[in-house]
């Protein structure tokens, strides 16, 4: 199988990359400290997505930001920063979209292919009942809207396509360590075997939706 990690230096990326190569997959990797890559300008993706083979089975992009700056994610409407706010929905939704125009065309045109990005179950307007976070929040629940997109749209072409959003729950990296609080957090490693079990059990029905470490469907 050839797979494709985005974010591949990062702790869920790099375990992703571990556990792949492990299992005897051609791996490539994209990242910012390895490749130059920046999701937020189109010509970085154009260039770094360029030295990928196409005929992709497997693609998972982990690029994302929780906070910017040194500023911690806003806890009430009154602390929303336009500047800060723009950074995360350039990371988080349109670096996504960037990645799904550019690297979709190099998944396998025949047979079951899954692009898969992580988002987060705080996106979830359904499951919100705390509210904060807003920036966060939202650029997450606007990645969802274009992973529904992105699924329909490689469907017609790609019929065994598979795209969907993950939450790989709180894990143990240096973006979640400070926000964790006690609740459970399991290890990169194990986060990226939960995630890679999921992607093992979703077919073309499946696409376009939302999925937890568990295999469970997160509501919009």
């Amino acid at each position: 199988m050839r797979t494709l990690i985005l974010g591949s230096s990062g702790g869920i990326g790099s375990a992703l990359v571990r556990a792949c190569s492990a299992s005897g997959d051609e791996v490539f990797t994209l990242s910012r400290s390895e490749n130059g890559l920046d999701v937020t300008r189109e010509d970085s993706v154009i260039d770094c997505v360029s030295a990928i083979p196409d005929g992709l089975d497997r693609v998972i992009n982990t690029v994302g930001i929780l906070t910017t700056d040194g500023q911690d994610p806003e806890r009430r409407m009154a602390s929303i920063d336009p500047q800060v706010m723009a950074r995360v929905f350039a990371v988080n939704a349109l670096g996504s979209a960037l990645v799904l125009k550019h690297v979709s065309p190099k998944l396998t045109p025949s047979g079951r292919s899954v692009f898969a990005t992580l988002s987060a179950r705080l996106a979830s307007i359904g499951d919100n009942g705390l509210g904060g976070w807003t920036s966060y929040r939202a650029s997450k629940a606007a990645l969802n809207q274009i992973i529904r997109c992105a699924a329909i749209e490689l469907s017609r072409k790609r019929k065994q396509s598979v795209v969907v959003g993950l939450h790989p729950g709180t894990v143990e990296t240096d973006m979640t360590r400070k926000f964790a609080r006690g609740r459970y957090t399991a290890s990169a490693d194990e986060a990226a075997a939960q995630l890679l079990a999921v992607l093992d059990g979703l077919g073309p029905a499946d696409s376009g939706g939302f999925f937890d470490y568990d295999g469970k469907t997160i509501p919009f």
